[in-house]
C-alpha cells in the first residue's frame, strides 16, 4: 500500500494577490466587487501561463 501524500496547504491570500497583480496589472484585488467591469478582465494568454507558472513554483516551495 502506498503512503498518502500530505494533504496540500492551499495558498495565502496575500501570495495570490501578489501572483495576480504581478502578472494581471490590472487587478487590484481578489475580492469579489458585484461590479462585471470591476470582475471581469480581459488577460493576455501569455499572462495567465506565467501567473500559472508562479503558481506551481509557489506550491513547490511550500512542498519543501
Amino acid at each position: 500500500m502506498k503512503p498518502k501524500a500530505p494533504a496540500a496547504k492551499a495558498p495565502s491570500e496575500a501570495l495570490l494577490l501578489e501572483i495576480a497583480t504581478k502578472h494581471f496589472h490590472s487587478i487590484e484585488t481578489l475580492e469579489t466587487r458585484n461590479s462585471d467591469s470591476l470582475d471581469f478582465h480581459d488577460v493576455a494568454v501569455w499572462s495567465i501561463r506565467n501567473a500559472l507558472a508562479a503558481a506551481f513554483a509557489a506550491g513547490q516551495a511550500a512542498a519543501r
